[in-house]
């Protein structure tokens, strides 16, 4: 029987949203000694790293500074869990920067299930302390609105479809999408802008809501060389055994594929269980991308980090060329779209195995890799998909500041240049990463600056007491490219509950505390003592 969904009665913060930047929002909410109830659709928190599968994609400076000091501890404590739980070789066990899964997107490629253990333990003391309550399998489909304030958000068991309403003061929009926006008539944009709106270079002509980064169903693999692992044929897989996209050098399904910088075609490598040391491997996407080799690219588990025989495969994640969908938009062309597309991405995925399964060229000459097993003890789901799709791209306010091209792009402010924002709340770098979009985009990625996120890009033009905590601030469909990352969601997340606890103590607004120089000082002397990074030391973009 599901868990009935009980909020305590007295919530100050309500966060919408489990992943990465909602738990940092309730862990910031709680630190301050605020009651909060955190939300979270599948039965994972931790969102991309989890729920979604994804290592994180981080700067090359992340194990010196440039994220929160929390963040810094989640990336030590997933460290920690595998020094003591598994059995590494002593080289590895003593690596200072150990990289679990000696994979080339991230300095730190891991499991889902390690992550999730690790950011169960950081919530954990506030549960025991009766400050927080986390409610899993449950999804916003109301709200209570009344001028400019949100008074209450519906809640409904994805299992027996009981509803619940939870009130609070403050509510802090987490989900992947930006749902709540929406739910809540908070103001605010999707997809490309257009060059009218913030002159941007790379926007097109006019706004096209409907084009959106494609988004992936993930799936962890593993290789057992002579077993015979080949899944049911999916019902789809002439078509996407056949699909061409028209700015795609071959078949999506094939080795083939644009270099996401230079758009020129480059052959991909696939070699399951690579005979190097994972201990070699240098992950820094500022000097190579690291996706040329795909077994390596987001491999989570190294076998030959750990003593002679503990594991008789590596684990790779497949979140490739191959696997990014785009053929519909899951956000604003209603709800049978989205679920279309959602299935349509799972069947692509599901392809993909296939393919590599039974057509695949291998380095010897032959065809197909039969013993690739799907890993669902890893995923956490029955077929080795990830619980929910990686999604790039949400709502987004329409917010009191809009982060642009202008601010970020290393073509237009140079490699040392970038906004300085006097109500800074936090920092991020990487490229402006955009994916093949549903508006029939190629791949855009554009050298950027590290850059600061402004507390503006986290308050609606309108609405008071509602704060984003993921890829819905205020960016652009461009700049979300680079501020959608592992990192800065977290921070982002952490700076909205920090802000919420705040404005609860002070008894004011946050656009109060963004238009008064006192009240912002004030604020960011709490994000200090927290450890939040407010500005860059004197780095290159790249």
């Amino acid at each position: 029987m599901p868990i009935p969904i009980t909020a305590p009665a007295a919530t100050e913060v309500l966060i919408v949203g489990g992943g990465l930047g909602g738990v940092a929002a309730a862990l910031a909410a709680c630190r301050a000694g605020r009651r909060a109830v955190l939300t979270e659709e599948t039965d994972w928190i931790g969102g991309q790293l989890t729920a979604q599968a994804v290592p994180p994609d981080e700067h090359p400076w992340v194990e010196q500074f440039g994220t929160t000091a929390s963040y810094r501890a989640l990336r030590e404590g997933i460290r920690e869990h595998y020094r003591r739980w598994y059995p590494m070789r002593a080289e590895a066990l003593t690596a200072p920067y150990l990289n679990p899964g000696g994979g080339r997107v991230s300095k730190l490629c891991h499991e889902p299930r390690v992550a999730l253990a690790v950011l169960e333990g950081m919530l954990t003391p506030y549960r025991s302390a009766g400050l927080l309550t986390v409610l899993t399998e449950v999804r916003a489909v109301a709200a209570d609105t009344e001028g400019d304030l949100v008074r209450a958000v519906t809640l409904q068991d994805v299992r027996d479809g009981e509803r619940h309403t939870v009130a609070a003061p403050f509510v802090v929009d987490a989900t992947e999408t930006g749902e709540l926006l929406e739910l809540a008539g908070v103001e605010h944009t999707v997809g490309a802008e257009g060059r009218d709106e913030f002159d941007e270079p790379h926007a097109p002509d006019t706004a096209q809501p409907l084009n959106q980064q494609g988004f992936t169903v993930c799936l962890a693999l593993s290789h057992h060389e002579g077993e015979d692992h080949t899944v049911e044929r999916p019902a789809s897989y002439d078509f996407w055994r056949s699909y061409r996209p028209g700015f795609w050098p071959g078949p999506l399904l094939g080795f083939l594929a644009p270099d996401p910088r230079t758009l020129e075609p480059v052959p991909r490598t696939f070699v399951p269980n690579p005979r190097e040391d994972p201990l070699a491997v240098a992950a820094d996407q500022s000097a190579d991308a690291g996706d040329k080799e795909l077994w390596g690219f987001r491999r989570i588990l190294a076998r030959k980090l750990h003593r002679e025989g503990a594991f008789g495969s590596d684990v790779t994640l497949v979140n490739w060329p191959l696997n990014d969908y785009w053929l519909k938009p899951l956000i604003g062309d209603g709800e049978q779209t989205a679920r279309q597309a959602l299935a349509e991405a799972r069947e692509l995925t599901l392809s993909v195995l296939y393919w590599l399964q039974t057509e695949a060229p291998r380095p010897d000459g032959g065809t197909g890799f039969p013993g690739l097993l799907p890993r669902p003890d890893v995923t956490g789901t029955p077929d080795g998909l990830a619980k929910s799709a990686y999604v790039r791209e949400a709502r987004r306010i329409k917010a009191v500041t809009t982060v642009t091209e202008h601010d970020v792009a290393i073509d237009l402010v140079g490699p040392y240049g970038g906004t300085r924002h006097r109500d800074s709340v936090g920092v991020g770098g990487y490229r402006i990463d955009l994916h093949p979009s549903t508006g029939g985009d190629n791949y855009v990625d554009i050298g950027s600056v590290p850059f600061e996120i402004p507390l503006g890009a986290l308050l609606p033009r309108r609405v008071r007491n509602l704060l984003p905590a993921g890829k819905n601030i205020g960016t652009t469909h461009l700049t979300n490219g680079c501020y959608r990352l592992h990192p800065v969601e977290w921070n982002i997340g952490e700076a909205a509950g920090a802000l919420a606890a705040h404005c609860l103590a002070d008894g004011v607004w946050p656009h109060e505390v963004r238009e008064k120089p006192e009240r912002y000082d004030e604020f960011a002397r709490v994000l200090d003592r927290a450890g939040v990074q407010r500005h860059w030391p004197d780095v290159r973009g790249y």
